[in-house]
């Protein structure tokens, strides 16, 4: 059903890109690593059995002192 709903709302956005509830779990377990959560937490948020599936998140944070930022918070 969730499924279903997003995929709505993307058509009736007409925003032109690939948007699915999956590419939203991706976001937030990205957001969560990158604002410094630990990835058993992440995991189990989540829910991989294996936490190199989780670990995978870690090659889109940056390490070097860069902050990610939501693109909901650009403007605040």
């Amino acid at each position: 059903m969730l499924q279903r709903e997003v995929t709505n709302a993307v058509r009736e956005s007409q925003i032109g890109k690939r948007a699915t509830s999956h590419i939203y779990r991706h976001s937030f377990a990205t957001h969560l690593l990158a604002s410094g959560s630990d990835i058993r937490t992440i995991q189990e948020l989540i829910g991989h059995k294996d936490v190199r599936t989780t670990m995978i998140y870690r090659h889109v944070v940056n390490r070097d002192g860069l902050k990610m930022r939501s693109p909901l918070d650009v403007g605040r």
